[in-house]
């Protein structure tokens, strides 16, 4: 059995499972078994340094499969922004369809997409932002709890509230993100109103991910309690893995009055980088949601993406079928 829903018949993807945009990971190999495992992935763009680099990441995942796939483009202001304009053509001259926007202000770029025909999905986190993006011509929206890894935003509504919320006001095609690793997971965002769920952390900690082998290890390690929520004093908070670095960033803030330059040198792409090439969990920052505690084992793509599937079946089939009383 499969399970349809709008985001699938939208999208053109067999599951309703996504692997949304992930700085660092996005790449080819983290792609390609999404998208050959019949789930929606999405390649980072401002992961490549430089336009003609996504534009031959692009090619390299056409090169590995031949099923629907996107690229993520987060939109953050900046004084020096990245060449948006330039990502955007990079992406439009390879042929993607689909493009998950994330950040700042994404009007021009989700109109520059729909006119050539791209479909477009934002990721939001809260309602009045969703609808915000629907009335911009989105064709979906990601909302994301406070559960999730990366910044959850300043509300602090969780996804048991958030989706069904949004749910209530949103018209169009919904995925659900911060929390879900299992089938578990996906039956209760589609029973809350989503139409599919968009994993981030669970996705990392795969075979083919392209992160080191001690990161994946040690999130499996790690129960729901090992996050941290950085820059909350900056009004920017992030969820990132507890260790000696975001322990150190929050002590820094808990003391007031501090500013981004006081933590500046933790927090650094270059030395989160450095550390995991390394294989140093306590040498940089790294983005990792709550969902930790729901990770058990390092599966391949197409291991993790058809248990959940068969999990949700068997919980539809056999336990909630069980639960109805003549």
């Amino acid at each position: 059995m499969a399970i349809k829903t709008r985001f699938t018949e939208t999208f053109g993807v067999q599951h309703p499972i996504a692997q949304g945009g992930m700085q660092w990971v996005g790449y080819a190999e983290m792609v390609a078994p999404v998208a050959n495992a019949g789930a929606l992935g999405f390649l980072t763009a401002l992961t490549q340094p430089t336009p003609e680099d996504l534009a031959k990441e692009i090619a390299r995942t056409k090169e590995m499969t031949d099923k629907p796939f996107g690229v993520n483009l987060t939109i953050l202001p900046a004084i020096k922004p990245p060449p948006y304009a330039e990502y955007r053509d990079a992406i439009i001259e390879g042929g993607i369809k689909i493009v998950e926007t994330a950040g700042y202000k994404p009007q021009e770029h989700v109109d520059h997409f729909k006119e050539h025909g791209i479909k477009v999905i934002h990721k939001c986190t809260a309602v009045r932002h969703a609808l915000s993006a629907e009335r911009m011509g989105v064709d979906a929206i990601s909302i994301d709890g406070f559960e999730c890894a990366g910044h959850p935003g300043e509300d602090d509504i969780p996804g048991l509230v958030l989706i069904p919320a949004a749910a209530n006001k949103v018209k169009i095609p919904m995925l659900a993100s911060g929390g879900f690793a299992d089938g578990r997971g996906l039956i209760a965002a589609l029973a809350l109103g989503a139409d599919g769920i968009n994993m981030g952390t669970r996705f990392c900690v795969t075979k083919e991910a392209p992160i080191h082998d001690n990161f994946k290890r040690q999130m499996v390690e790690n129960d729901e309690r090992a996050t941290e929520l950085i820059f909350r004093t900056l009004h920017n908070t992030a969820r990132v893995m507890k260790n000696a670095v975001s322990t150190e960033v929050v002590d820094i803030e808990r003391k007031g009055g501090a500013e981004f330059s006081d933590i500046q040198h933790l927090v650094a792409g270059a030395r989160g980088r450095e550390a995991m090439a390394e294989g140093n969990t306590d040498g940089g920052i790294w983005s990792a949601g709550t969902v930790q505690g729901l990770i058990n084992d390092v599966p391949s793509v197409r291991e993790l993406v058809d248990g959940i599937m068969a999990d949700a079946e068997a919980i539809i089939d056999s336990r909630l079928a069980g639960m109805r009383s003549t």
